[in-house]
């Protein structure tokens, strides 16, 4: 059974710092990556990390501010949000995705969701 679990969610103020973690299990991953969805919005694209290579993508609201990274051969990604905003507040998913098709920012390309973790950022 192919699991994502996050954790690291809560509520910071404008300018804090919140580091969210993902642990994958079940399988084998070709890319793990964070979305957000805040109330009343589509679900969006945050950040993706590909095994090979280590390249990584970030959505222009949040490069400069956010980096994601992967503990050596486990399935963990890690996403370190700096100076975070009120506009970042959202339910963060964790996302992997088993092959290459499709676009790294569309939602439709990964096979398997975390729960989400909630990020609120006050201002």
């Amino acid at each position: 059974q192919v699991q994502l679990v996050e954790s690291g969610g809560g509520l910071v103020q404008a300018g804090e710092s919140l580091r969210l973690s993902c642990v994958g299990s079940g399988r084998t991953f070709y890319a793990m990556g964070w979305f957000r969805q805040a109330p009343g919005k589509e679900r969006e694209f945050v950040a993706v990390h590909y095994w090979t290579g280590g390249v990584t993508y970030y959505a222009d609201s949040v490069k400069g501010r956010f980096t994601i990274s992967r503990e050596g051969a486990r399935n963990t990604v890690y996403l370190q949000m700096n100076r975070l905003k009120p506009d970042d507040t959202a339910v963060y998913y964790c996302a992997a995705r088993t092959d290459s098709p499709g676009p790294y920012y569309l939602t439709s390309s990964y096979n398997y969701w975390g729960q989400g973790t909630q990020v609120t950022v006050s201002s």
